[in-house]
């Protein structure tokens, strides 16, 4: 991993998003699958067990990923950016308790923090490794 940045990003936000998938559920007792409002992680981002189960799903493929080789690494980490980047967008106009169509409970700091992962996912994954070409998700 020293000799592969890709594979290192993916680790640590691979480990980063399992951690916040599972800690996500002491917070969302109560709120159902799909609500538009959830519980509050860290008492600022939102989150409901749909958001959770979205955070486990992309830290294991990202863990994977970054556990199997670099080719694997950059590819999920240009991916889960570019889904990042577009949700991080997207997020501010569909974000709020009274819209239907935000069924993973998003806020203001859930989009801020997509737009930094997906800037760190895709710097590191079309920047880095360029001798490695990305391997198709």
């Amino acid at each position: 991993m020293r000799q592969s940045p890709n594979r290192l990003v993916a680790v640590i936000f691979g480990a980063v998003y399992v951690l916040v998938g599972l800690l996500g559920f002491a917070f969302t007792g109560g709120v159902g699958f799909i609500a538009t409002q959830g519980g509050l992680l860290l008492g600022i981002f939102e989150v409901n067990p749909l958001h959770n189960i979205a955070h486990l799903l992309i830290g294991a493929a990202l863990l994977i990923a970054g556990l199997s080789n670099a080719r694997a690494a950059k590819g999920v980490n240009i991916t889960v950016g570019a889904v990042y980047l577009l949700l991080g967008i997207v997020g501010f106009f569909i974000g709020s308790p009274d819209n239907a169509l935000n069924i993973l409970a998003l806020n203001v700091p859930d989009h801020f923090l997509h737009l930094a992962s997906a800037v760190v996912l895709l710097g590191v994954g079309l920047s880095a490794d360029k001798d490695v070409r990305a391997a198709t998700v």
